[in-house]
Formats: structure tokens, C-alpha cells, sequence
């Protein structure tokens, strides 16, 4: 049995005008649908407003005179001002909601030839959107206007998957957008593969807050400034993309740097400070390391990210800031939130869209595109080429796939690994010697980093003794010197005094409410007179 076709369009107050009998001789768009004798019009639901009460039951008793099988439903649809764009829709969108709509039973087909070109507008997004699941339907009149000549009507479906062009042109859309996520790295790995081309389409379509965790250096902060660049480039954001690691962030500091603060809020506010997160209005804020945020913190982010709205430090007006949040983090939040450190609230607020990146030793296949791009990236920044010979990339490569190789800082190690070779190379060759002595610094480096995560070794008297006064020196008993030199060794071999401060505290830090990992670890130092910079700053002897 076939389906029954009803037609949903505005009544044309110019083009379906008319009162007298030369109306006939005329062109009309409404009338003419229901003209052609091989199409027949089951129903029409005719749009119009209420002052041309009158026109609109012209052309039903001319329908029905016509066609007397159509049934004319005539449908008061009364806007102030049939030009303002939001009004037009709201009324259709209201219309279709509460229409009763039976694809199985009917087809439906939207007049898009007569309104105001805002209303054909809302008619298009009305079916693009399927809030009316139909297509559209555009008429046309004939060459010579005369009586009972309907002209000519097409159906415009709108839906793509039955255009082979255009869906090779999407297809080819998305495979482009998924290449430069990954930096035009033609990437091996089955699973990150998948993993890109979701986070593609979740770039592309959603503002919501996208969450992405994974080891450090596994390029978290590399991929969010990627997909905000996609983002730019389809004109979806006007604004910058913004990127602080949360921590480097402390005290009155960490709140005035993100949400701002006025001037007199704190000691040393010395004029006003509009914060990270109105600049990034209308852009992408990256939240790296997120979980070092302090509960306050947490709480008005939360409040900005739900709102758009949040209070400066010492403010009692509100700001707005309309900006899509990305996270990042290499803890696992779960477990923050379930022993306090994090707020579950917040926590379930950015987990809609949560993407783990996996290590490099996690990748292995992606091992020999990745040096091919660093390579080639190399050349671009040097001007000059620089190649592997093929028994030194296959001794290189075998070591870089192995268990051996921990690859604990993930990508950063093996970009560092790459320069060191090419700077190295001579004549712009990577020779065998080259590449031995780059595995033994490598598994140097990594030396007590596997599988048991055990510490490194402690500095040496000599080295901690250039850090502290004689006399504080000759103070100390073996037992805190030994405990020193140990905590001395892990801060200059962690990239961060919060991560630090996880790995000497991993085990006490269970059994507290509240966790500050880096100011216990702050406070220890400066109990002996050092600050965190200090280690960094000084070499080991």
C-alpha cells in the first residue's frame, strides 16, 4: 500500500494572491500542487497568518475545487515581524512539535517556493534537522502562464547518504580532519586510530568539555591545541586557544591567574587581572594537569563551565566567559574523587567526552612513522636532510620496540632521541655508532624506571653539600643527610614539585582527607633551607 502525501508550506500572500476569475489565469504555487494529474495531494497543511484569514480560505475552496480529494487544513500561524529569523522558527518549531507526524503512513513533503525567504529558511532547517521528516518540495511556473499549466515541482531529499559524490566528499572531509589530528603521521595502531576519529567528530560537533588523560608526554597538550585549530578552521570558535598547567598554580595565585581578580583583592594585587578564563572567551581553555586544582578552584570551575559565569577574586559583580573546556591529566580522577582530592561534581561535568592516549611503548607499529616525522620536521627547521643508514634504523628500531625501551617519558623521549641523532649525524647520516651510543643513553636514562618504579639513586654528599651553608651541613645528622640526599635525587629527576611530591609521599598520602603533596614536599625543603628551583637549577656534581 503506498504512503498517502501531505504538503506543509506558508501560504503565499503575493504569489497565491488573487480574488477574481483571472486568478485562474495565473500562476499560483499552492494551487498549482495539487494541478498535476499524475500527483495527488492527500492533504495540505497550509501556514498562514491570521490577517490574510481570508486569502487562505480562497485557495481552499479553490483546492477543493480542483482537487477535490485533498483535504486543506488551514493553520493560523500569527508572528509580530515575519522577517525576524528566531520568531519565524520558534513558531514553525512549535507547530511541528505538536503535530502529529506517521512516516509509516504518509510522506511529507515542505513548500519551500512560497514566504518570506526567512520563513523557506526555517522550513529547510525544519526538514534538515528532521523535526519534520520529509523532504522539500520546490515548484516552478510554467514558461507561458495559462489556464490549468501547473508548471513543474522537484523533491530535494536531503538525505546525503544516497549521493555517492557527496559522501565520498564527507568521507574525504573526515579522513582529512582525523590526518591533521595527528600531524599528518600516518599513525599504524588500530586502537588510536579509532580513538582519533571519534575525537574528531567530537571536535568538530560538541562544545562540551573533552577530558583527556594519559601518561605525561603521551601529547595531550599537543592534540587539544590540534583539535582547536580543526575547530578554527571551520569557523567554530573566534577566539584563542588558552593553556595553563594547573600545576604550576598555588595559593591566591592559582584562583587570580584563572578567574581574575580586582585590584586590593589580595596582598600584592596591584591592579586589576582579567584571568585565563575571560581570555578565553569564545576560544578553547586547556586545563593540563587538572587534578592539581585545589578544591576551591574546583568548585568555580565547575560554576563557569555550567554557567559562563563567575566572580573575580574580591568582586561582587559577576563576569562572563563563553569558552569550551579541555582537560588534561595523567592521574586517574576516579580515585581522586573517591578519596577527596577532586570533586565528583566537576569530575562528572568534564567526563561526557574522556579519551585516554596511550603510551608510546603502548604504540610500538607507531614508532617508525614518528621518527619519519620528526625527521622530516628536523629537515624543514634546519634545512637539511637526515637519514638513517639501514642498519642503523634497524638496530634503532628493534631497540624501540623492545621491552627494553620504556619510553617513560613517551613522546618527548623520542623526540629528544631524534634531535640528539641528527644533530650527531655526520654528512647527514645516522650511523650504527651513533645509534649505540643513543640505546645506551637511552636505557641510562631510564635505568631503574620499569616495572617496579624504583627510585633514583640519592645525589652525592658532594652535590647536596654545594646546596647548603658549611655550617648547616656539619649540622646535620647521617640520618637526615641520607634522607636528603634521596629527596633531593627524585626532585631533580621529576618534571614537576607536585609530581614529586606524589612519588615520596605515594603511600602516606592514602591515609590523608586532605591532600597537598607539593606543599608537604615544599615545606620539607624549606625546613633545610631549600626551594624547588634551586634543585633544578643545580647540576649534580
Amino acid at each position: 500500500m503506498s504512503k498517502k502525501t501531505v504538503v506543509v508550506g506558508f501560504l503565499g500572500t503575493q504569489l497565491d494572491s488573487g480574488q477574481g476569475a483571472g486568478r485562474w489565469e495565473k500562476w499560483r504555487p499552492t494551487v498549482s500542487l495539487v494541478q498535476h494529474e499524475d500527483t495527488l495531494i492527500h492533504r495540505f497543511e497550509l501556514l498562514y497568518p491570521l490577517r490574510y484569514q481570508t486569502l487562505a480560505e480562497l485557495m481552499q475552496r479553490d483546492i477543493a475545487q480542483v482537487s477535490p480529494d485533498t483535504v486543506v487544513h488551514l493553520v493560523p500561524m500569527e508572528v509580530a515581524d515575519p522577517w525576524d529569523f528566531g520568531e519565524v522558527y520558534a513558531a514553525l518549531y512549535d507547530w511541528a512539535r505538536g503535530y502529529t507526524f506517521k512516516p509509516d503512513e504518509e510522506q511529507y513533503w515542505a513548500h519551500i517556493t512560497t514566504g518570506t525567504h526567512v520563513a523557506q529558511i526555517c522550513m529547510f532547517l525544519m526538514v534538515e534537522s528532521r523535526f519534520i521528516p520529509g523532504q522539500l518540495l520546490q515548484t516552478s511556473p510554467p514558461r507561458k502562464q495559462g489556464r490549468g499549466d501547473p508548471g513543474a515541482y522537484a523533491l530535494i531529499d536531503l538525505d546525503l547518504s544516497r549521493y555517492d559524490v557527496l559522501a565520498q566528499r564527507f568521507h574525504q572531509a573526515h579522513a582529512e580532519a582525523q590526518d591533521f589530528l595527528k600531524s599528518g603521521i600516518s599513525t599504524r595502531n588500530a586502537q588510536f586510530n579509532r580513538l582519533i576519529e571519534e575525537i574528531e567528530r567530537v571536535a568538530v560537533q560538541s562544545r562540551a568539555p573533552i577530558l583527556l588523560t594519559g601518561p605525561t608526554g603521551a601529547g595531550k597538550s599537543h592534540l587539544a591545541r590540534r583539535m582547536f585549530e580543526l575547530k578554527k578552521s571551520r569557523h567554530q570558535v573566534q577566539g584563542e586557544f588558552i593553556e595553563v598547567n594547573c600545576a604550576t598554580l598555588r595559593g591566591d595565585g592559582a584562583a587570580s591567574t584563572l578567574f581574575g581578580h580586582k585590584k586590593g583583592a589580595f596582598t600584592g594585587a596591584a591592579a586589576d587581572r582579567a584571568g585565563l578564563l575571560r581570555a578565553a572567551h569564545q576560544g578553547v581553555l586547556f586545563l593540563d594537569e587538572i587534578g592539581e586544582l585545589g578544591l576551591d578552584e574546583q568548585a568555580m570551575l565547575l560554576k563557569a563551565v555550567e554557567e559562563k559565569r563567575f566572580f573575580p577574586m574580591g568582586s561582587d559583580r559577576e563576569v562572563s566567559s563563553d569558552f569550551q573546556l579541555i582537560a588534561g591529566t595523567h592521574r586517574d580522577l576516579r580515585q581522586d574523587v573517591a578519596q577527596g582530592r577532586f570533586r565528583e561534581d566537576l569530575f562528572a561535568r568534564i567526563n561526557l567526552w574522556s579519551y585516554r592516549l596511550p603510551g608510546l611503548a603502548q604504540r610500538p607499529e607507531d614508532i617508525e612513522p614518528n621518527i619519519e616525522h620528526l625527521l622530516a620536521r628536523w629537515a624543514a627547521e634546519h634545512g637539511q636532510q637526515v637519514r638513517f643508514n639501514a642498519e642503523a634504523r634497524a638496530r634503532y628500531l628493534r631497540f624501540a620496540r623492545s621491552p627494553q625501551a620504556v619510553w617513560r617519558g613517551n613522546f618527548r623521549d623520542l623526540s629528544a632521541s631524534i634531535t640528539r641523532l641528527a644533530t650527531l649525524a655526520d654528512g647527514g647520516r645516522i650511523s650504527t655508532a651513533l645509534v649505540d651510543a643513543e640505546i645506551a643513553r637511552l636505557e641510562w636514562l631510564w635505568e631503574g624506571s620499569g616495572a617496579a618504579g624504583l627510585l633514583p639513586a640519592p645525589a652525592s654528599s658532594a652535590a647536596l653539600q654545594r646546596l647548603l651553608p658549611a655550617e648547616q651541613w656539619a649540622a646535620l645528622d647521617l640520618f637526615d643527610r641520607l634522607q636528603l640526599e634521596a629527596v633531593v635525587a627524585v626532585c631533580r629527576a621529576t618534571p614537576s614539585l607536585s609530581e614529586a611530591g606524589r612519588t615520596l609521599f605515594d603511600q602516606s598520602r592514602q591515609q590523608r582527607s586532605v591532600v597537598n603533596d607539593a606543599d608537604r614536599l615544599r615545606k620539607y625543603l624549606l625546613k633545610h633551607g631549600l626551594r624547588w628551583e634551586m634543585l633544578q637549577a643545580d647540576e649534580p656534581g
